[in-house]
């Protein structure tokens, strides 16, 4: 019973993961932001990731949507996916 219970929780951690922002590094203070979807889009990033990673501020370099997961396929329709570039202050 003790080891069912791994491979019953497995596929419900593996979806949560799916559903939150991630963080990429690209330089010592530049960071792209990837959003989950969201139905009509956000203008803002993740607050709280970016406040994570820059905690005396930040500035947004760059914001790029798209209707499509961030592997062009069609799973999630109505949902927009953001993409912010941020740099520390």
């Amino acid at each position: 019973m003790r080891g069912l219970l791994p491979l019953i929780l497995l596929p419900l951690l593996l979806t949560a993961a799916c559903t939150e922002a991630s963080i990429s590094k690209i330089d010592s203070r530049t960071f792209v932001i990837e959003s989950p979807p969201v139905p009509g889009g956000s203008d803002a990033p993740n607050r709280r990731l970016a406040a994570r990673v820059c905690p005396g501020g930040y500035r947004v370099m760059e914001q790029t949507s798209h209707q499509n997961t961030p592997d062009r396929a069609r799973d999630y329709p109505g949902a927009t996916f953001t993409n912010w570039t941020i740099r520390c202050l």
